[in-house]
């Protein structure tokens, strides 16, 4: 059986454009994706964010590194004109040193260190629960360089103004460490 020209042509000169719609598929996910809960039940979409230098940090009340409050207090009043924008995610996961409500963490880190830095709903970080901008945050594909669980309250991943992961920092390394300061000073000039 032949096939007729025409048809044939108009075959030829389809399979480039399938090809190209089905190699782009969906954009490449960043944390732009995401819509995460206010610490007020109020639901935002991180692509609220956009452009802005970020640091993602899993905080806790009742933890041995809770003061580090402090020092992302001292960088969101230096640095938010800037870009720099401090997302805060109250967790529970490591040793349950996070059990008050959303009202009762609120309160807490407004009185106890002027906290004026967003701070989000309680969310689960570790297992099956896991909120899913952890899930991200964590994963090979969005940070292939250091993936995995995070291991104790206060970890710290900055983000740059294209919404990728440059860095990730364990818990024992405070927010206005040296290391941490010279790459959001960094990301922040761009």
């Amino acid at each position: 059986m032949r096939i007729p020209l025409i048809l044939t042509l108009a075959l030829v000169w389809s399979l480039p454009t399938m090809a190209t719609a089905q190699n782009t598929g969906a954009a490449k996910k960043t944390i732009y994706s995401f819509q995460v809960t206010t610490i007020d039940g109020q639901k935002v979409d991180l692509a609220k964010y956009k452009g802005k230098v970020i640091l993602i940090v899993n905080v806790a009340s009742e933890c041995g590194y809770t003061d580090q409050y402090k020092a992302m207090q001292a960088l969101h009043a230096k640095y938010a004109k800037d870009g720099l924008a401090i997302l805060a995610f109250p967790c529970n996961d490591f040793g349950g040193q996070e059990p008050g409500n959303d009202a009762a963490i609120k309160k807490f880190a407004k009185k106890s260190y002027g906290v004026e830095f967003d701070l989000f709903s309680k969310v689960s970080i570790l297992g099956k629960d896991a909120a899913p901008l952890y899930k991200f945050l964590t994963s090979k594909e969005a940070n292939p360089q250091k993936p995995g669980d995070v291991k104790w309250n206060f970890e710290k991943f900055i983000i740059g103004r294209d919404g990728s992961i440059i860095a990730r920092f364990a818990a024992d390394v405070e927010p206005d460490s040296a290391d941490v300061l010279a790459l959001l000073r960094k990301e922040l000039a761009k």
